[in-house]
């Protein structure tokens, strides 16, 4: 058992002797009492010594630990607290205990659809009535992206448990490009979530092809008990490492990139690398620097480099510095075309 651990019961066991205010505690008894609390907790004999409990007690009386506890000795011999009501288990708790808590609270809060947090509903609750009562208007240190209208999310639990119990599922889907709904039998595999957004990963029946849904676009789920779950042992990680966001494409699609960042940007792309294979591979004498990285070229990967606009340049491969530079034409062609506002309909 940790020393910490050690100290923390020992600390709860002088606190429950100090309680007991009709009987006189000597710090022998202290002592005995620590030892059969640790004895209990650890299944063996342990002697508590005579220094251990003294800096116990010194330190209780501090506020290193937030306890200040009023111990005090009467008649030279006995310990008790000197306010009767008191125990550490009563302590207010500070500004700054509540607002760790509440941003623990939020914290938590985000995974409120899945049933593997259901049990925390009620301590969440109590949670946020306590703090409710007690803490000042402080606003959030920390600030979560979260979006509460997401369409799908009620689906969340559904597909965990049947991941969890490797249960086959028919999904009713509509991309949105599609005109109408397709009806899908599909083996779950992970959730995964990529900016904001939920996505489940899986294949469907009779395709060797994985399969990503957005959970957004899925109206209805129920459990297909009758089809046997294709259990493949698939690994998210192995197949997301070429990846940046959610459509994994051919191998043939994975290149090796070279991007030309400015000097304003480059540090935050340095210290945040848009991919674990990204490396510095050049530094030019105006600050920018060239980096490389070996990732399919998807949809979400353009527009990761169409975010930095005239921030970043593709160096390599030419078809995807053409693929851009047409985007970007495009782009600027919408801006130079006058547009008569009397014609817009809001």
């Amino acid at each position: 058992m940790a020393q910490n651990k050690n100290a923390l019961i020992r600390y709860k066991t002088i606190d429950k002797c100090l309680q007991n205010k009709y009987r006189k505690w000597t710090l022998e008894d202290l002592i005995d009492a620590c030892s059969d609390a640790l004895n209990e907790y650890e299944g063996r004999d342990i002697n508590v010594s005579k220094r251990s409990v003294q800096l116990d007690i010194q330190l209780m009386r501090t506020d290193k630990l937030g306890y200040n506890a009023p111990i005090v000795v009467y008649d030279k011999k006995y310990y008790r607290y000197e306010d009767e009501n008191f125990s550490i288990t009563n302590i207010p708790l500070t500004e700054t205990d509540m607002n760790v808590l509440s941003e623990t609270v939020e914290m938590l809060k985000q995974f409120k659809d899945f049933s593997l947090f259901s049990e925390l509903d009620g301590i969440i609750q109590r949670l946020e009535d306590k703090i409710y009562t007690e803490k000042t208007t402080q606003p959030a240190i920390i600030h979560l992206d979260k979006n509460e209208n997401l369409k799908g999310l009620q689906y969340l639990d559904t597909l965990y448990q049947a991941i969890l119990k490797k249960i086959c599922l028919n999904i009713t889907y509509q991309s949105f490009k599609a005109r109408a709904s397709s009806d899908y039998v599909f083996h779950p595999y992970i959730l995964k979530q990529f900016n904001n957004r939920w996505f489940l990963v899986g294949r469907q029946a009779k395709q060797k092809q994985i399969l990503t849904l957005a959970l957004d676009r899925i109206t209805n789920i129920e459990y297909n008990l009758d089809t046997p779950y294709l259990n493949e042992n698939f690994n998210g990680d192995e197949f997301y490492k070429n990846t940046i966001g959610v459509t994994v494409l051919n191998d043939d699609q994975l290149q090796e990139i070279e991007l030309q960042i400015d000097r304003p940007n480059a540090p935050y792309v340095i210290t945040k690398p848009f991919h674990h294979s990204q490396k510095v591979v050049g530094r030019l004498q105006d600050g920018s620097v060239i980096i490389s990285l070996k990732v399919h070229l998807n949809f979400e990967f353009d527009r990761l480099i169409l975010g930095f606009g005239d921030s970043i340049k593709v160096l390599k491969p030419r078809y995807l510095k053409n693929r851009i530079k047409r985007k970007l034409k495009r782009a600027l062609e919408g801006y130079d075309n006058d547009v008569n506002n009397d014609k817009i309909k809001v």
